[in-house]
């Protein structure tokens, strides 16, 4: 069974629910993926995911990548891409996949530049995130095409545009 637990560090935007956002994020991108069975199997599959502000995704950033900057999203998976096609078939209690943390500035800033909202922004990211957690990338031009297509299928299957088109 598949479990989305969602944290605000920093407040959000109170007009969505992002608990409910992000559970839909991360269930619609996990359902276009081989590892769609995960959702329905029996341990507790988690994955983890904290809005926050670009100051601790700095830190986050700098301690774990070496980057010592903000970014909208951060990705970091539990479980080794190797092992993710026999979990569904798992007898250990709970599997917990990753943590996404988004960066609530920064995610805004680029929201208002590409002219959508900040809850259709983030759950971009969080699609983005999950796929990355998943062992999805975009280090070379036909893994970034293959994940794109991926996010943009999840985000139709939400009623939200896909965010790789110009929406002038």
């Amino acid at each position: 069974m598949l479990s989305v637990e969602t944290h605000e560090a920093t407040p959000w935007p109170d007009t969505l629910d992002w608990e409910a956002r992000a559970a839909e994020a991360v269930a619609a991108a996990l359902a276009l993926t081989p590892y769609a069975a995960l959702a329905n199997a029996a341990p507790l599959v988690e994955v983890a995911v904290r809005l926050t502000d670009d100051a601790e995704v700095q830190t986050l950033n700098r301690d774990f990548r070496g980057k010592d900057m903000p970014t909208n999203v951060l990705s970091f998976p539990q479980v080794q891409d190797d092992l993710l096609e026999g979990l569904a078939n798992s007898d250990d209690g709970e599997i917990l996949l990753g943590d996404i943390v988004l960066a609530l500035e920064t995610c805004g800033r680029e929201a208002e530049g590409k002219g959508v909202s900040i809850a259709d922004h983030a759950t971009h990211l969080i699609v983005h995130g999950t796929l990355h957690l998943l062992g999805y990338d975009h280090i070379d031009d036909t893994s970034a095409n293959a994940m794109e297509a991926l996010e943009t299928k999840a985000l139709a299957s939400l009623g939200i545009a896909n965010p790789y088109v110009d929406q002038d």
